[in-house]
């Protein structure tokens, strides 16, 4: 046993490997223990990491089942667990799954579930897969098995398949039968997760096996499969399935969870890919050209075995496409045409997606071939462009398809019809848009009226199909004329489909698949199908698809017409179809329905000769119009009335005037329809140009456009405008419909019609009808956007350039909200229609270009030109493209076989025709237009290729080419499919560079992408560790867009597949990126308009929802309304942006402009000072800035400025700088939080402006600055470090400048940055300045130095003020006569502030300066008088500083907290700078010591205080305008909103409506039944309270101006209100933690308040401010105003700047609460103070508290734990529950010592209690008696006045009876009550019997609350001869003081009168007298010794002083106090020896 013992004594993790496997085993054992037991973030884990494979791999068989058990407790509980997973599990797959026993296995196959579980699924799958290659049959058999327990747990989302699929048949070939069982089970079970995905990866194993496991497969359950056991990031999914459990297994709801836990695995996913191209026979080509049809035959029967593999390898398959193509198209032999479509069938479906690029060429192939009768070909060219159509999607193919539906054969009708309808069955209603249902309805009407019966039939299916699939509300529009019949043959259609995706009816989806596809499974296997629909049913948002985890990814774009579609159609269709025109009625009928409703005589005198009569007439039809009902108007009849004769002829304009103004009238107020508006139109546009009328015309018209549609009206006036000859009505026309567009919006204008129309105007000779027509183009052109140009780029030159300059002026605008027609369609649909039509716009008018066809032009003989080897013929081919493109101007996209010869030309040898090519392609996409898209694929790409080119001018036009392209096609088809992935995978750094940077600059703008970007993710990882360092760069820069798009936890996990080294640094990247992370840019308003709810008005709708969004996005709290407006209109304008077609370059930058400007990133901020600490980047410090600098500067606000504003900050052109000035300007109010997050980059931005020669910008620059620095002090911001450092020089260049407006302004700015940047450090700067070259610049800043000194005292001047002031001396002898008097002038003021100390400062001068000086001082004879006001005014300033400081800074960066504190104690009062004590000022207290003689001096009689007054009540001053504002009672009703309202004015800036608002509440408050009524607000009134108090404090009390009663009257209202509702308890305790805290701040700031004191009621208002300050800790919530104070405590003895003595007085607060405990205890919530105290322990640790400058810190801890411990007992550490790591603070320790401690004490005590007891029985027989006497002594001593005559009868009573027992009364009783019973007493005793000793009390009595101040620096440390060997107070230097005071014959008893301490706190004294006080602390610890001298002396006075310090609690004096009280006498003392 020897050696036993000795690994007995290991620590556990060395027995663990010891060489025994007792001792292993013992260690396992051991471990296995520890590990349940230890905190799941403790450092031992660490210990462990290495080990815990060993743990797994013993030899020892006994031992290895405990290693696995403690191995597996690890990996469950330990946070470090998933480091150990790919050794540990290799471990587990190789040595345990070998074992025999069971027990082994089992552990084993725990183990590696558990991995999973903690997120480490991958490499434990890994590790098992490797396992299945293993000799060993046993392994491979666990293999399995844990493989399909982890499957069956976890489910196919946490396990992939894919790899466990590829081995399966593999298994099933194994010899071992355990082997091939296993396989078995764990087929069965995947079956179970993918159901029939299976069968093709398994059709290949022995037919045997398959039919056993079809039969296994028909027993699985049909119920879908759920996980059962669920991630650690999953706990929510596992709570919620637990409840499901309980519940009963599946509720209903159940279901759609469903949807979302089991994604539908396609079995397409799951296969290999086959590459077939190099397999096609060699003579493939020559073949299939073949005479012989059956050599064709062969050719195509290789090609159809090839592609019968269901998945195909992707690559270039153009050729094969197009053999193909041309067979089905030209062969003769329909048996060829049919086997051809075959293999395109095959093609489509084994490359999928990657088959769209051909699909465009292929489609009108087939359709056309429709024409064949023959049922086999007609079936499989179904197959085939059925297939086709599933590798594409409808809007690619829709072009070839309606072509094709205009064909005469009616077989190719009818199939095209059928086509369409089985296609409209893929689709949802997101993927099928109004865009594209209407020409597709369009076509199909033709059809349904077609001759042929089949036509018919199969238009019908079609249109019932689009119907069943889009909804009726977005269909119905196009079906207007059909007529009944045929209606409801459509519904009856719509009732028979069956949708691939199943529509959701009723919670049942009846999910049909589509018509399987020559034996394969359907491609579109549901792959999360039915989700789409439901979603688009329930019309979501536009983003919804995108987010949903299973859907295809092609959603991002079309949901707009989902719901938004919908509606829109009917809401503005709506009132059209209504109204069709109303039939004309003849005049006789107009003439009877006027009369009904008009005056006779107002009809008869219509015609009147006499035009006063006529107007008459018009002024009764104006009555009778006005007052009739819109139902019972005869419009038509009123309006033919008014064109009866004169009608619009009438000569008089008065009468015109009046009858524009009825027609207007009838129009609003009547149903116009569109037969009275051409009544009347034609006479209103003859009297648009009148000068008189033209007006009243307009007005009209506009009414007719508001009832009966703009496009309509617009179209109407402007034919009639062009067709008379009048060019003032037609300039005024336009002018009209400028203005019409403004406020109707553009929807629904025919833009062909008026283009025309404008041509013409443009052509007149008259020159305002072309101005005006310019006009109108302008405002078309915010709608429209650049691509209007286009319409008139054949007009002349000089008009050209005037429309041009008309478009620059609109650029940057956004088109405004529209402001009427809407109020006719409002309800649900309206807006919507109105934005759907908004977004129609834009495509319409790139729509309305007339294009035309070139496909002709592209011969086979110039294709062959552009091949031919000769490069001069294929440069002419190319040319000759050109020139066709540059001729057609607009093409359609039908352009034949150029594709491919161009995409030939790309890799072309000769670089001049690649750049060519190039060219042809950008032209091509401006030709085209969006159309192009079809293209992307088989033209974009290889265009990216093409930037992987050696030649940086290559390089160029490829990007440009790719940008042109890319402003047409939007991203989405770029991102789709590999195709860009496989180009990033190319390991070519100029490929890699230029593609990431494309990538970063495009994917920012994108709302959403398609998944197929994740694909890139891998290589954009391995070009992060690229060897080029530009494409390292690159990728970095990609990666926060990377993320922004695809989250940081998809990116994560995908560095799994990486090696070790280079995950960790990816993972670094990543992290990296995730904190500049940009949001996404929000959405346009249409989409979110739906959050807004359909009732908000809809022009404000955009308006809210946009709001809302970039809110959420960007993190800000609060969206801005007035940026969300802006934003919203414009947004709505632009609406194009839902569709991707954005065919106008700008409108995209329009669009992004309504965003916030700058983006706010977590952290950023701080990242970037860490990267600048670390010298990561270049030090923002130079004399010029070089290009490097501007550089990184752009590159850091890239990620957090607009894309749009950094253009303009970094332009060449300074226009542009005073442009981006002006936005930042106006989003300066709107983005505070933005701004701050961006300060250091805006203010780095500013100082190159700085460098900029232009003064415009100078000036804008300025101007920016004094809003920018007044923003940040109302935010109480602090400049960090780094921004002051790389701001402030640059600005105090400025200072030299010549302009005297700039160097004004300058100084302005630097006068305000002293408000959020301390003065003292600003003063380092500027004396840096007084070092430049530039004299001017010399002077300003001594001048500067000046006012600094002069506001901010002495104190600033640093290193100290002596170096600084002979710095500034040295000026005096300048050669520059401006710099000489600055510096004299500056030194004056030093002086006036200093006095004569300022000549030993300076030091010596040389004669001459010397002179100067003492001449100029002189002149200005103002003597040092005004020193101590000038230290006074510094007040402000400082505690500012401070309070900023106290509460929680709110904004400064955390890091920079040290700083700030530092910047604080220069500034503070208490400045520890500690100079040299000048002689005169020391004190020499040795000498009064020794000096014996006795000195007669007169002192002035102190002022007398009547402390009694603190507890009258406070009056609050009568509000006089009380009768003014009843708001409580009748204003509103809503009485919550009334309260939000006067609360918001408390804070009020202007003191007279504060007072008011104070009043009320006062009132409110004072009245019982209405006090509930503040319930709710008490939070927010209190906040608005100490905002109130700090402005008085900071502004008010600094302010000359002010009359200071009323800031006392505003004292008093605020005092008053609040201590009313603190006697109200239940509205006390609402008041919040934070809250109180802040409050607490605000109340102790003000009781140390000097300037308050000086006010005449001054004292009065301290008084008030104690009484509200006891009644706050009475009565607020225990728990919160304890957490309060703790906090409270800890700030302020952090912040170095904050005195002392608020301290004290918070730890006088904590006191009081201490007594209050006992009653309290039960209602405090333990855990959250304990929390607290655990907090406070943990930031001052005992030492750190030890080194405090006073002991109370330290005791206020004890007291406070110690009492808690006595109040609780043991049970106080079950209250450590909030905490979570112990083991910071010795809180926990300190309780357990405390408990021990008083654990010993009262065991003896009792023992005492027992002896005495027993004798007391016998002995007292009128023990009652005495116990009464007792009583009432105890009763006094407990009350406040009478407590020391209580102490002196105890005492007598003591004396008289010696063994008298006071144990009991004193046991009830506080420890603290007790220990100053004992001491009171000690003190009487010593008093009575002339000891001179004095015991110093540590304690505080009850009602001396406030005398234990701090008083000396350094702690006495032991007891002075004390009685009691407690700790020395300051009650003992009281005693020396007293002594002192005696012998200079100073009667002590009048100390009792002195001011209460607040009046001495916070007088500021000279400083060099504040750094003497230290000295005499020092001083006094010399009096020690001599105090035993004076012991005989009668102390019967002091000892009434010592407790009359202490008369009221509300009197917080303190011997801090005393001391400055002795200074001075013993100042005059001196003085008067002297």
């Amino acid at each position: 046993m020897g050696d036993d013992s000795e690994w007995m004594k290991l620590p556990i993790d060395q027995k663990c490997e010891h060489k025994l496997w007792k001792a292993r085993l013992n260690g396992y054992e051991e471990a296995l223990k520890l590990f349940q037991k230890i905190d799941d973030k403790s450092p031992e884990w660490s210990k462990y990491l290495g080990l815990i494979k060993k743990f797994v791999t013993d030899s020892n068989a006994v031992a290895q089942l405990k290693g696995l058990e403690a191995a597996l407790a690890y990996v469950e509980n330990a946070h470090v667990a998933g480091k150990t997973t790919g050794e540990v599990a290799s471990g587990v797959v190789n040595k345990v799954f070998n074992q025999p026993k069971a027990r082994a296995k089992e552990l084993g196959l725990d183990i590696c579930l558990m991995y999973i579980e903690i997120e480490k699924g991958e490499a434990v799958q890994e590790e098992l897969l490797k396992g299945l290659d293993n000799k060993n049959p046993k392994i491979i058999v666990a293999c399995i098995e844990t493989l399909r327990k982890a499957l069956s747990e976890f489910g196919s989302k946490i396990i992939s398949l894919k790899p466990i699929i590829k081995v399966l048949p593999k298994l099933f070939e194994s010899r071992e039968k355990a082997v091939r069982d296993e396989a078995k089970l764990l087929a069965v079970e995947i079956y179970r997760w993918i159901r029939d995905a299976l069968r093709p990866p398994l059709q290949n194993i022995n037919s045997v096996q398959l039919k056993e496991l079809e039969e296994e497969w028909v027993k699985v359950s049909s119920a879908a499969p759920k996980q059962t056991r669920f991630l650690r990031s999953q706990q929510e999914l596992k709570a919620k399935f637990e409840q499901q459990q309980a519940a009963g297994g599946d509720a209903d709801g159940g279901d759609d969870d469903e949807e979302e836990a089991v994604p539908q695995v396609d079995a397409y996913e799951l296969l290999e890919a086959v590459e077939i191209l190099s397999k096609l026979p060699k003579d493939f080509y020559e073949k299939i050209e073949a005479k012989k049809w059956q050599e064709r035959k062969e050719a195509l029967e290789a090609v159809e075995v090839l592609v019968k593999n269901p998945k195909l390898e992707s690559g270039d398959y153009a050729d094969l496409v197009k053999v193909l193509k041309k067979v089905v198209g030209k062969d003769t032999n329909v048996m060829l045409v049919a086997l051809a479509a075959k293999c395109l069938t095959g093609l489509a479906s084994g490359l999928r997606k990657k088959f769209g690029q051909y699909a465009g060429h292929v489609v009108p192939t087939i359709l056309e071939k429709f024409k064949e009768k023959k049922p086999q070909v007609v079936q499989a060219l179904q197959e085939a462009i059925d297939a086709i159509f599933l590798t594409t999607t409808l809007q690619n193919i829709s072009e070839d398809v309606l072509a094709v539906m205009d064909n005469k054969n009616p077989t190719i009708k009818q199939q095209t019809s059928l086509f369409i309808a089985r296609s409209f069955r893929h689709c949802t209603p997101s993927t099928l848009p109004k865009s594209l249902l209407k020409p597709f309805c369009a076509a199909l009407l033709k059809h349904i009226n077609d001759s042929a019966p089949e036509v018919r039939d199969a238009g019908f299916e079609a249109l019932g199909t689009a119907l069943k699939v889009a909804g009726e509300k977005a269909v119905n529009p196009f079906l207007a004329d059909v007529d009944k019949l045929k209606l409801d043959r459509i519904k009856e259609c719509a009732e028979k489909v069956e949708l691939v995706y199943g529509k959701k009816t009723g919670g049942a989806a009846e999910k049909k698949e589509g018509k399987p596809i020559a034996g394969k499974t359907p491609a579109f296997s549901g792959n999360g199908g039915d989700k789409e629909t439901k979603d688009a049913a329930a019309k979501p948002l536009k983003k919804a698809p995108a987010v949903k985890p299973g859907g295809p990814s092609k959603k991002s774009k079309p949901a707009a017409a989902a719901g938004v579609g919908g509606a829109g159609a009917k809401g503005k269709k709506g009132p059209e179809t209504k109204e069709v025109f109303e039939s004309e009625l003849s005049i006789e009928v107009c003439e009877e329905k006027a009369a009904a409703v008009l005056p006779a005589s107002c009809i008869q005198q219509l015609d009147s000769g006499n035009w006063k009569e006529r107007l008459a007439c018009m002024e009764e039809f104006q009555k009778a119009v006005e007052l009739m009902e819109r139902s019972e108007m005869p419009c038509q009849a009123l309006v033919r009335m008014l064109a009866k004769k004169p009608g619009w002829k009438e000569t008089n304009f008065q009468v015109m005037q009046m009858k524009l103004h009825i027609v207007a009238l009838i129009a609003q107020k009547g149903n116009f329809s569109k037969t009275s508006a051409q009544v009347v139109l034609d006479g209103l546009v003859d009297k648009a140009g009148d000068v008189k009328c033209g007006s009243n015309a307009k007005e009209a018209m506009t009414a007719i456009a508001e009832a009966c549609q703009l496009p309509w009206t617009a179209e109407q006036v402007v034919a009639m405008a062009f067709s008379q000859k009048n060019p003032k009505n037609q300039s005024e026309t336009l002018n009209w419909l400028s203005n019409a567009i403004k406020e109707f919006g553009f929807s629904g204008l025919n833009v062909k019609a008026f283009i025309s129309n404008v041509k013409t105007a443009l052509a007149a000779t008259n020159p305002a009808v072309r101005t005006s027509a310019i006009t109108l183009l302008g405002v078309m052109y915010l709608y429209v956007g650049p691509s209007l140009r286009m319409f008139f780029e054949d007009e002349k030159p000089a008009l050209l350039s005037q429309i041009d300059a008309e478009f620059e002026k609109m650029q940057g605008q956004t088109a405004p909200a529209p402001t009427r027609g809407i109020s006719r369609h409002s309800g649900g649909g309206g807006d919507d229609g109105e934005e759907e039509e908004q977004e129609e716009v834009g495509n319409d008018v790139v729509d309305l270009l007339p294009r035309t066809d070139i496909g002709d032009k592209i011969t086979a003989e110039l294709v062959s030109k552009i091949g031919d080897k000769n490069w001069k013929i294929r440069k002419e081919g190319l040319d000759e493209v050109t020139s066709i493109i540059n001729e057609a101007k607009f093409i359609q996209p039908n352009i034949g076989e150029l594709p491919a010869a161009l995409k030939s030309r790309l890799n072309d040898s000769n670089k001049i025709l690649v750049q060519q090519t190039l060219s042809i392609l950008q032209q091509l996409a401006t030709a085209m237009g969006p159309n192009i898209k079809q293209h992307v694929k088989n033209l974009g790409i290889p265009v990216i290729t093409v930037l992987g080119d050696s030649k940086n001018n290559v390089r160029a036009a490829a990007l440009a080419t790719v940008n042109a392209w890319a402003e047409q096609t939007g991203m989405k088809e770029w991102l789709e499919g590999e195709d860009l992935s496989e180009e990033l995978k190319k390991e070519n750094p100029f490929l890699r560079q230029e593609l990431l940077g494309w990538l970063a600059e495009k994917l920012p703008t994108l709302r959403s992408v398609p998944s197929d970007l994740l694909l890139c993710v891998p290589h954009l990882y391995s070009c992060l560790e690229d060897r080029n360092g530009d494409v390292r760069k690159k990728a970095q820069d990609a990666l926060p867009f990377f993320m922004m798009h695809l989250g940081f936890e998809k990116m994560a996990k995908a560095t799994s597949k990486l090696k070790p080294t280079s995950k960790d640094q990816v993972l670094a990247m990543l992290e990296k990126a995730k904190a500049n992370m940009p949001a996404k840019p929000a959405p346009p308003a249409k989409a979110s308009s739906r959050v807004a709810g359909g009732a908000a008005p809809a022009k404000f709708q955009p308006a809210t929802a946009l709001a809302e969004d970039s809110g959420s996005n960007t993190m800000e709290s609060k969206p801005d309304p007035k940026r969300a407006k802006a934003g919203g209109a414009s947004s709505k304008a632009k609406g194009v942006q839902g569709k991707k077609v954005l065919s106008k370059p700008n409108l995209k930058e329009d669009d992004d402009k309504s965003g916030p400007i700058f983006i706010i990133v977590p952290n950023g901020k701080e990242q970037r000072m860490k990267d600048e600490k670390g010298l990561k980047v270049l030090k923002w410090n130079f004399t010029t800035p070089r290009d490097e600098y501007i550089e990184q500067l752009k590159t850091q606000m890239s990620s957090c400025v607009a894309k749009w504003l950094q253009d303009e900050m970094f332009h060449a052109d300074f226009q542009h700088h005073n442009k981006a000035l002006a936005v930042m300007i106006e989003h300066l109010e709107s983005e505070k939080d933005g701004v701050i997050s961006c300060l250091d980059l805006i203010l780095k931005w500013v100082t190159l402006r700085f460098f900029d020669t232009n003064t415009s910008v100078l000036m804008k620059t300025l101007e920016y600055l004094k809003l920018l620095f007044n923003l940040l002090a109302q935010e109480e911001y602090h400049l960090t470090e780094n921004e002051a450092s790389s701001f402030i020089p640059y600005l105090i260049l400025k200072v030299g400048e010549p302009k005297d407006v700039i160097r004004r302004d300058v100084r302005a700015i630097l006068n305000r940055m002293c408000l959020i940047y301390p003065a003292s450090k600003m003063f380092t700067f500027i004396m840096e300045g007084t070092k430049s070259k530039n004299s001017k610049q010399r002077a300003e800043c001594l001048e500067e130095l000046g006012c600094l000194v002069e506001s901010y005292g002495m104190n600033v001047c640093q290193p100290t003020p002596g170096k600084a002031l002979k710095e500034m001396a040295t000026h005096i002898g300048d050669r520059d006569n401006t710099v000489r008097n600055a510096a004299l002038n500056t030194i004056v003021t030093v002086y006036n502030v200093h006095g004569d100390q300022v000549f030993k400062l300076i030091g010596n001068l040389s004669e001459k300066d010397m002179s100067m000086l003492e001449e100029r001082i002189k002149r200005s004879a103002k003597r040092p008088s005004a020193a101590p006001v000038r230290q006074a005014e510094e007040k402000p300033q400082r505690t500012q500083n401070i309070s900023a400081n106290a509460s929680m800074l709110r904004k400064g960066p955390a890091e920079d907290m040290s700083s700030k504190l530092n910047q604080n104690r220069n500034m503070g009062s208490h400045s520890e700078t500690t100079h040299a004590v000048p002689r005169e000022f020391q004190l020499d207290l040795d000498e009064i010591e020794n000096d014996n003689g006795t000195v007669r001096c007169e002192m002035p009689a102190l002022v007398q205080h009547k402390l009694d007054d603190i507890f009258e009540p406070v009056l609050i001053p009568e509000p006089k305008i009380r009768a003014v504002s009843p708001h409580f009672d009748d204003m509103h009703s809503n009485t919550a909103s009334t309260i939000n309202f006067v609360i918001s004015q408390v804070a009020s800036g202007d003191i007279n409506t504060s007072i008011q608002a104070l009043a009320q509440i006062d009132e409110v408050l004072r009245q019982e039944d209405k006090a509930e009524a503040m319930s709710g607000h008490i939070d927010q009134f209190l906040i608005a309270t100490f905002m109130q108090l700090r402005l008085i404090y900071n502004t008010h009390m600094a302010d000359e101006k002010l009359d200071k009663d009323e800031i006392v009257k505003l004292y008093s209202c605020i005092i008053g209100s609040m201590i009313s509702l603190f006697q109200i308890e239940s509205l006390a305790r609402e008041a919040s933690t934070g809250v109180l805290k802040d409050l607490m701040h605000g109340l102790i700031t003000l009781m140390l308040d000097s300037r308050v004191e000086d006010l005449e009621e001054g004292e009065q208002v301290i008084r008030s401010v104690n009484l509200l300050v006891v009644k706050v800790l009475e009565k607020s919530d225990q728990t919160n105003i304890l957490s309060a104070l703790l906090v409270l405590l800890q700030d302020s003895l952090l912040a170095t700047a904050s005195s002392p003595k608020f301290s004290e007085l918070v730890m006088k607060c904590l006191w009081r609460m201490v007594r209050l405990l006992p009653e309290t205890i039960n209602s405090i919530n333990l855990d959250r103070i304990l929390l607290d105290i655990h907090i406070f322990m943990k930031v001052f640790p005992k030492e750190k508290l030890k080194q405090c400058k006073s002991e109370f810190p330290i005791r206020t801890l004890k007291t406070l734990l110690h009492t808690l411990c006595k109040l609780k007992g043991p049970k106080i550490l079950d209250h450590l529950t909030m905490i979570d790591n112990k083991n910071e603070s010795e809180l926990e320790a300190h309780l357990c010592r405390v408990m021990k401690h008083s654990m010993n004490q009262t065991g003896s005590k009792a023992d005492k209690d027992t002896e005495k007891g027993a004798s007391h029985i016998e002995e007292k027989a009128s023990k009652a008696k005495v116990n009464d006497i007792l009583a009432e002594i105890f009763k006094k001593i407990g009350s406040k006045e009478n407590t020391k005559e209580g102490l002196a009868e105890l005492y007598e009573y003591k004396k008289k009876y010696s063994d008298a027992d006071i144990e009991p009364f004193l046991k009830n009783s506080s420890q603290f009550f007790q220990s100053y019973v004992e001491r009171g007493l000690r003190l009487i005793e010593t008093e009575r019997e002339g000891k001179g000793r004095i015991a110093a009390s540590t304690g505080i009595s009850p009602q001396m609350e406030g005398t234990c101040v701090p008083a000396s620096t350094h702690t006495v440390s032991s007891s002075i001869g004390n009685t009691n060997g407690e700790e020395v107070g300051p009650s003992v230097y009281l005693e020396r003081l007293k002594i002192l005071r005696q012998r200079c014959g100073l009667d002590n008893a009048k100390q009792e009168d002195r001011p209460p301490l607040t009046s001495l706190l916070s007088k500021p004294a000279v400083p060099t007298v504040a750094s003497s006080t230290d000295m005499l602390h020092s001083k006094l610890s010399q009096l020690r010794e001599s105090r035993e001298q004076y012991q005989h002396l009668d102390l019967d006075s002091n000892q009434t002083h010592s407790s009359g310090i202490g008369t009221t609690l509300a009197s917080p004096s303190s011997a801090a106090a005393n001391i400055d009280d002795l200074k001075k006498r013993l100042e005059r003392i001196k003085s008067s020896r002297k």
